[in-house]
């Protein structure tokens, strides 16, 4: 029996140490493969990969395998749930340790990647709370391929552009919607929830917390951008009407 209990203990660790060492070997590839961009090229393209696969996966886990979050929250973590919860922590060490080493981000970005690590391994060691996890990443993660679109539009010159304006605009709304609207009805389960412990509510009150920071910041964006599109039509409009005016003006001239 407790031969067992080693091995389903070790069986999270290994796959978390699988996720890292594959993440890692992904980087590798895409350096080799674009040894002509930068480090930081190549780790978003990590990002975008690790943010398709772990969207499709937890929406899976979430979904379709369950149970739902919203009604189970602090409940035994399914195998299927520690799977994606291995998969998401890899790439969280990885990409910690890049931002860690190129110095890229700042303090908000490192505690999110902190509490999300710490959030993840709560989960795994304590065996419950596996599902409302998945929920989380699954919100967390869902406009992270936006983001890593808008980082490689920019890269290409093609973010001032109609593209861009589209990306930008499914950006906040996922994001208000889905991360900070449902995540507002998740959190308020966790916390109501009597089977979650306590330092999951913890952690969930951080992550909650990092979300509206990251939204104050979304909101301040979304305010510039309408606000110089708006100038810059104002301008062309202006422009248009001044150039219409322009042959009626000769006309008199002539008469």
């Amino acid at each position: 029996m407790s031969s067992l209990t080693s091995i389903q203990t070790a069986m999270p660790a290994l796959e978390v140490i699988c996720s890292l060492i594959g993440w890692l070997c992904l980087y590798l590839l895409f350096c080799s493969t674009f040894s002509q961009r930068g480090p930081e090229w190549n780790c978003r393209l990590v990002t975008l990969t690790h943010g398709v696969i772990i969207v499709l996966l937890t929406a899976y886990v979430v979904f379709v395998d369950g149970p739902w979050p919203f009604t189970h929250a602090g409940t035994e973590n399914t195998d299927l749930q520690i799977f994606a919860l291995a998969v998401c922590l890899g790439y969280f060490f990885f990409d910690l340790g890049w931002c860690v080493c190129y110095r890229s981000e700042g303090p908000v970005m490192l505690a999110h990647h902190a509490a999300s690590i710490v959030g993840i391994l709560l989960a795994l060691l304590m065996g419950v709370s596996g599902c409302e996890t998945c929920g989380v990443i699954f919100g967390s993660e869902i406009t992270n391929p936006l983001l890593q679109s808008r980082w490689f539009l920019r890269q290409l010159g093609l973010y001032d552009s109609l593209l861009g304006d589209a990306v930008d605009l499914l950006f906040i709304l996922l994001f208000a919607t889905v991360r900070v609207g449902v995540g507002t009805v998740m959190f308020y389960c966790e916390l109501t929830s009597p089977r979650t412990l306590l330092i999951m509510k913890l952690g969930g009150v951080v992550m909650y917390l990092l979300a509206w920071l990251f939204m104050v910041d979304i909101a301040r964006f979304g305010y510039k951008k309408t606000r110089a599109k708006y100038r810059k039509w104002m301008e062309n409009h202006q422009l248009k009407g001044t150039s219409d005016e322009k042959p009626i003006g000769h006309a008199d001239k002539s008469d």
